[in-house]
């Protein structure tokens, strides 16, 4: 079950935080001025993958995966693609695009500029974005 809220609720983060970052992105190349909806949308597209991490963090240490830590080697977990992947890959990788994006919008609300939010807020989400969809296992998502 946790595992199916994982993979769907990633569905909405995604689009989300692509929603977020396009808009955030074409607002700055437009040099709009900074909305309460724009800060809405920063605080939504946070509090999303800040609970995908959640859930993801608990489906970590609770899978049959995570097991593999005590009965494979370390050269074992790291020249398989699939243990390398769910094990260190994945969920570091992840937790770095969060680190990110949590960045991005708490440097952005320090800016007084709306061009200057738009880009920090923007770039960091996107490398954000990149991060989280190099990473997605996706021959067996879902």
């Amino acid at each position: 079950m946790l595992k199916f809220i994982h993979s769907y609720f990633a569905f909405l983060v995604i689009a989300i935080l692509a929603l977020s970052t396009l808009r955030f992105l074409i607002r700055y190349l437009l040099s709009k001025d900074y909305t309460p909806i724009d800060f809405r949308l920063a605080l939504i597209t946070l509090i999303t993958s800040h609970t995908q991490l959640l859930i993801g963090l608990f489906l970590y240490f609770i899978s049959d995966k995570f097991s593999l830590w005590s009965e494979l080697s370390m050269n074992e977990i790291m020249t398989s693609s699939i243990n390398r992947l769910y094990l260190i890959e994945h969920p570091i990788i992840n937790i770095i695009a969060i680190i990110l994006i949590t960045r991005g919008y708490s440097l952005h609300k320090k800016k007084r500029v709306s061009n200057s939010k738009f880009k920090t807020i923007g770039f960091h989400y996107l490398l954000g974005l990149v991060l989280l969809l190099s990473r997605i296992p996706w021959s067996n998502w879902i």
